[in-house]
């Protein structure tokens, strides 16, 4: 009769150090994410904690951690159960007490690039794979926010401050809420300072793991005024291909390197059209928004071809990544999201030098 192996959890820890998170450079034991292991006979089971739900090699870590314990003799059968703890950036927020963990800015250096409609889809993205998310609509001349997200009203206020609406799981916040359709708003620059601060400490936002920004086109008051108030995780710049936009989006990334605001990277939207018989056509150029970001020496993260169903998604309040999931411009968006998170969560861990302590519920 064979006597029975004894596994034991240093054994299973030993296994798990071999394991390496691919972003992060560095095993899963040393980054603290393996919890509630248990050892059952000849089963193992224990939770991986990612440091973002929207890990692009979720799949892998997984199937890595499980072959590196199945590899152990003895082991006769493995559960990976998968979480997620989002750490924060480090950048303190204390003067304003908010409990966001990171916030990102989506800018552009013109209007109609769609950069409402990568903050948008970003957000939504990142919602669904479970994390907390807010969007700030800091678009205050032209608030288009609610109706891409298909949100006309605020909630009642609660505890003498603004209750955020939310729609897609997405904590949402626009001066298009407290306005008329058909007003404009004819602000100094002052007026509108106070207004994006009063959005960040008068409004019930929660714990969030990311608050996406939309910030209005150009380098005006308002990014200014969004630096100065909530410390940035990082922004991104969204552009057209063409020569017009790249030298506007250009003058939208120096604007973040002055405000020293980390840059993740370039996003080039309505990059090109397919066509029915197979082709593309480069409606506005080719290779614009790659060029800008290698000579700005700045990633580029990805880009979004040409979609009606975009345009019909945001004008009905339903993002495509809702209305057509496996469709080619929500997978670049769901890229884009993921590279985000994951440059979040290398920045996080660089700046604090560990994974900060995950709180596990039972």
């Amino acid at each position: 009769m064979n006597k029975q192996v004894k596994i034991t959890s240093e054994a299973v820890l030993d296994a798990l150090s071999k394991v390496q998170e691919p972003e992060l450079h560095k095993d899963l034991v040393t980054l603290n994410m393996i919890r509630d292991l248990k050892i059952d006979g000849d089963r193992v089971s224990f939770t991986i904690v990612l440091t973002t739900p929207a890990c692009p090699m979720r799949g892998k870590i997984e199937q890595n951690a499980r072959q590196a314990v199945e590899s152990i003799p003895g082991v006769g059968a493995v559960e990976v159960k998968m979480d997620a703890n989002v750490p924060s950036d480090g950048r303190a927020r204390g003067l304003l007490q908010l409990p966001i963990r990171n916030a990102i800015a989506v800018a552009s250096g013109k209007g109609g690039v769609g950069k409402s409609t990568v903050a948008v889809n970003i957000a939504v993205v990142l919602a669904q794979y479970g994390a907390r998310v807010g969007l700030l609509d800091a678009d205050i001349y032209g608030p288009n926010i609610p109706t891409m997200m298909g949100v006309q009203q605020l909630p009642p206020a609660h505890d003498d401050k603004l209750a955020p609406a939310e729609s897609y799981g997405v904590k949402i916040m626009s001066i298009g809420f407290l306005v008329k359709p058909d007003q404009p708003l004819i602000w100094r620059g002052p007026m509108l300072h106070s207004a994006i601060r009063q959005f960040l400490t008068d409004v019930a936002w929660g714990e969030l793991d990311y608050l996406i920004v939309d910030l209005p086109p150009g380098t005006g008051d308002a990014a200014l005024s969004l630096a100065q108030s909530l410390p940035l995780s990082g922004g991104i710049i969204v552009t057209l291909p063409q020569q017009v936009s790249l030298d506007d989006a250009r003058r939208g990334l120096e604007m973040f390197r002055q405000l020293d605001v980390p840059l993740f990277g370039v996003v080039e939207n309505m990059s090109y059209l397919d066509l029915p018989d197979g082709t593309r056509m480069d409606v506005f150029g080719s290779g614009g928004g790659e060029r800008l970001a290698r000579e700005s020496g700045v990633p580029y993260i990805g880009a979004i071809p040409i979609d009606p169903t975009v345009r019909q998604g945001g004008d009905q309040g339903k993002p495509v990544v809702i209305t057509h999931p496996d469709s080619p411009v929500s997978q670049a968006l769901k890229h884009i999201a993921e590279d985000i998170a994951a440059k979040i969560s290398v920045a996080a861990v660089q700046q604090n030098d560990n994974i900060i302590p995950i709180t596990m519920v039972d």
